[in-house]
């Protein structure tokens, strides 16, 4: 064979080898124009190409792995060299420290393959358990993901869907027969109800934007610091702050998270999964900072997602700011039965065990567990904060009442007026801001307004954390 026909094969083979049209596209949204290369791109199965494709390219400068699975060829069924080459992704990701893109679009294994595919599977899951907190990992589910790549695309940081996705253990179709016809089961809307999916997006060209963004808001790996860059002022924020202080029951996570942060810098992750809590990364002077808000009764859902939350920040170093009003956990003996203690204990631990800048924020009311799980000095909070008109108290103001002043209700004439009478006085005095920085709980009472200078001067000072922990595998999370 000629030199010339040697070139001509190679055109063809690396023409036949693309991937489908679908994934090309997606791969052209993800990576900067021309900078994507394809690797193993002639590894084949028989006559059909391995059904995906993978490669590095750069996402806004910064070098970033990827795999796409190919739907269009053959299903996209994994089998043995399907994952040998996203096995190569993640092993180059770990000698190189950069984050890590899958795309999943499949249609299950390489039936034919048998237990070879099992194997495969079990690979891939190792693989990507070693990087866990170690580069970031997102997955974008497209098409279907289902079974093992299910446990895969779950195990990464964040999970991305488009609303056509579909993300299941097992098959929808297999359930119905088998009798369970629950109503959307396998959705991207029940994946992001559960809190399996993070961000779920209308259009392909929507969810890699989604992606980009994400990966700007995180460090290349563990040991890089979070990205800087250059940023703008929220003029209107301590005017939005003062007035949030005078009605905080109207004051949205999203409104406090956008009057601190950088102006047009907030990214909501979970919205529609825990209705108590908020989390979002947002950048503060240009740096990327983690903000979550507990705000009225914390449900299990909550306690997940903030514990979530605070692993995901603190894995690659990313400060937290959690602000707090909240009266406690969902007092309910079926909550209880449905094992919400379990997920409070597993809140609890998440925020004691991270080492990352942890500053609290309480705005409104920091009651008991609630306030000692997510604010409460020592092992949860670094610094802990309160605006002049927090309640910071071990039980509801009005169950504190019964308990220390009885006997002041005795002979009232309108037993409920005075009821309310002494637990405004309760709040007042004993429970109030400034009675807690007296007794060392908080550090200090600041000036709503100033919220965002005094964030500041705390992540400053907080930047230079270094913790050192008893030699252990990991922490027993009760999960």
């Amino acid at each position: 064979m000629s030199p010339e026909s040697r070139m001509q094969k190679l055109a063809q083979l690396q023409d036949a080898s693309s991937g489908s049209a679908d994934v090309q596209k997606r791969l052209a949204l993800l990576f900067d124009e021309g900078t994507f290369v394809e690797l193993d791109s002639l590894a084949k199965v028989g006559e059909d190409g391995s059904g995906v494709v993978t490669g590095y390219g750069y996402v806004d400068g910064n070098l970033v792995y990827a795999f796409a699975q190919d739907s269009g060829v053959a299903g996209g069924a994994l089998g043995r060299v399907h994952a040998s080459k996203i096995k190569k992704i993640y092993e180059m990701a770990a000698k190189t420290g950069c984050p890590v893109v899958a795309m999943y679009d499949s249609n299950g294994v390489r039936i034919d393959e048998g237990n070879e595919a099992l194997s495969a599977y079990g690979e891939l899951l190792a693989c990507q358990n070693r990087l866990s907190g170690v580069v970031p990992q997102i997955a974008v589910v497209l098409g279907v993901c289902a079974g093992c790549s299910a446990m895969l695309a779950c195990g990464a940081d964040y999970v991305v869907m488009g609303k056509d996705g579909q993300l299941f253990m097992t098959a929808p179709f297999t359930a119905k027969a088998n009798g369970d016809d629950t109503p959307g089961a396998g959705t991207a809307e029940n994946a992001a109800k559960s809190g399996v999916a993070h961000l779920v997006l209308d259009t392909e060209e929507d969810v890699m934007a989604a992606v980009k963004e994400l990966l700007l808001y995180l460090p290349s790996n563990n040991l890089s610091m979070v990205p800087v860059c250059e940023y703008e002022e929220n003029g209107e924020g301590p005017a939005a702050l003062a007035a949030a202080y005078g009605d905080l029951d109207k004051a949205s996570g999203e409104l406090l998270v956008t009057a601190i942060a950088d102006k047009q810098s907030v990214m909501e992750l979970q919205p529609q999964f825990g209705d108590a809590s908020y989390t979002a990364l947002a950048r503060v002077q240009g740096s990327t900072v983690g903000f979550a808000y507990a705000n009225g009764v914390l449900t299990s859902a909550d306690s997940v997602k903030l514990a979530r939350f605070m692993r995901t920040c603190d894995a690659y170093a990313i400060p937290v700011v959690t602000m707090v009003n909240t009266e406690g956990f969902v007092p309910s003996a079926a909550a209880e039965l449905a094992g919400s203690i379990r997920e409070t204990a597993l809140l609890a631990h998440a925020y004691a065990e991270a080492t990352c800048p942890k500053v609290s924020l309480v705005l409104g009311e920091g009651i008991g567990s609630a306030y000692i799980a997510l604010a409460g000095k020592g092992a949860n909070a670094d610094l802990a904060l309160a605006w002049p008109g927090a309640v910071i108290s071990p039980l509801k103001p009005e169950t504190a009442v019964e308990f220390l002043w009885h006997d002041k209700l005795a002979g009232a004439s309108d037993l409920a007026a005075k009821r309310n009478e002494l637990k405004e006085e309760y709040k007042d005095t004993l429970a109030s801001a400034f009675q807690a920085a007296q007794d060392g709980v908080i550090d200090g009472v600041i000036d709503p307004a100033a919220t965002r200078t005094q964030l500041i001067s705390a992540l400053e000072m907080l930047s230079g954390k270094r913790v050192s922990n008893l030699p252990k595998k990991h922490g027993n999370m009760p999960l």
